[in-house]
């Protein structure tokens, strides 16, 4: 199944001159959810990946199953406040503005081998940020994999020093 035929393009959302790539069809769509975690999941279940981190919130769509097919431990990357107990924190820049993402902060081990998931790579801000807080903790990010990637707002520019997985470009 072409796994772009279950992406709904949505004009001007969230604002005019935006072309929202809407996953929910392919989340509605049990045969492409599928296809698109077996793609994750081949890709990763060789790497000795030892930690699982999906970003708040459509990342924990792809890290859940996959962690749970790897047999791996999944750490949630959440926005600020979002978290109980003790939590490590990074800011990153917006189009406008700032936002903190959090984990907690005994979640990764010096060592641990993680892997990033989020649904969408745009100018790999959160993603950044994301990896940051993994390595701030003595980890290894071993790579990000993303859904859909953004070509157009070059976000694997932000992200060069990482290895970068994308299950579909636009």
């Amino acid at each position: 199944m072409d796994l772009k035929t279950c992406i709904r393009d949505i004009a001007d959302f969230p604002r005019t001159g935006v072309v929202f790539r809407d996953i929910t069809p392919l989340l509605g769509n049990p045969e492409a959810f599928r296809q698109a975690v077996d793609a994750f999941l081949q890709r990763y279940e060789s790497r000795g990946i030892t930690k699982v981190v999906g970003i708040e919130a459509r990342g924990f769509f792809f890290a859940a199953p996959l962690a749970y097919r790897l047999s791996k431990p999944l750490v949630p990357i959440r926005k600020q406040g979002k978290l109980p107990g003790r939590t490590r924190a990074i800011s990153y820049g917006l189009e406008y503005g700032t936002g903190v993402v959090e984990m907690h902060a005994d979640a990764i081990a010096s060592g641990d081998r993680v892997l990033i998931i989020d649904d969408l790579l745009a100018t790999g801000g959160t993603l950044a940020a994301a990896a940051e807080l993994i390595e701030e903790a003595g980890g290894v990010v071993e790579e990000l994999a993303v859904l859909v990637e953004l070509t157009d707002l070059a976000g694997r520019d932000t992200l060069a020093e990482y290895e970068v997985f994308s299950l579909l470009r636009y």
